[in-house]
């Protein structure tokens, strides 16, 4: 399904029935690649995923692109669908955005599962990431997907069909998305006010995750007040999708929790 919010044509899917958990996705990637999760979670609760402006079947809007944009899209979804509050589960840059989200439309969300993500950057991080975008504009996708597939999956996956489609999904994208999400990353930070976000988390990260490592994790865990954190062994920062064996159990037990 379609639908133009904030002036930008959204591609969004909804499965199940129950209370509704949206799922926002990496960058890069799409809503398909939480089929996974949804296979679990709409047995028992609205499954809404959405495609971000730029991604999957979404427009391409001119830039620039900030999270707060990504942010607006999924409260104006959750609004044309009538589905808030919504459990807000984000992987990757989808936990920033769900960290604005609660920031900017607390109403909006029910709980949150900030997953493998970050808060904020030191300066030479920020140059980093906006130097994932310039690579892709001067060499193209095939230029960064290598080194992409190395920090988000292990050395022993990386053979795998899913880092096989992956690999796939990558090299099909258009570089102006790319490019300029990696900019409204390096923009990114949360932490002075991640103490306003009182709704329940649930912090989740891998020990192998080499992108977004443990610290930063127990940096958003420390500061949402009540917040926990929990870390998979041997999980790498695509941990729902290499390791949905130990995402999705914790995934389900946390939201079962809060309708108990």
């Amino acid at each position: 399904m379609h639908a133009k919010l904030n002036g930008v044509r959204l591609h969004y899917r909804i499965e199940g029935q129950g209370r509704p958990v949206l799922l926002l996705h990496p960058v890069g990637l799409d809503l398909t690649w939480w089929d996974s999760q949804a296979g679990a979670l709409r047995l028992e609760f609205q499954v809404i995923r959405l495609d971000f402006r730029g991604h999957g079947k979404s427009e391409i809007p001119p830039p620039p692109w900030s999270i707060a944009e990504f942010a607006s899209d999924a409260h104006a979804l959750l609004a044309l669908l009538h589905s808030r509050p919504a459990h807000v589960v984000g992987l990757s840059l989808g936990g920033m955005v769900a960290q604005v989200l609660a920031l900017e439309y607390p109403a909006d969300v029910r709980s949150l599962v900030l997953a493998d993500t970050l808060c904020t950057l030191p300066a030479e991080a920020r140059n980093a990431m906006r130097a994932r975008g310039e690579a892709a504009e001067q060499g193209g996708m095939a230029a960064v997907i290598q080194p992409t597939v190395e920090r988000w999956f292990t050395p022993g996956f990386l053979e795998s069909p899913v880092v096989a489609r992956c690999r796939a999904h990558l090299l099909a994208n258009d570089v102006k998305p790319w490019a300029e999400t990696w900019r409204a990353i390096a923009e990114l930070d949360t932490l002075p006010r991640l103490n306003e976000i009182h709704t329940p988390t649930l912090v989740t990260t891998g020990d192998a995750d080499v992108s977004t490592p443990v610290a930063a994790a127990r940096v958003i865990a420390d500061h949402i007040p009540g917040a926990i954190l929990r870390v998979m062994p041997g999980a790498p920062h695509m941990a729902p999708y290499e390791r949905p064996d130990l995402f999705n159990p914790l995934v389900l037990e946390f939201l079962r929790s809060l309708s108990a």
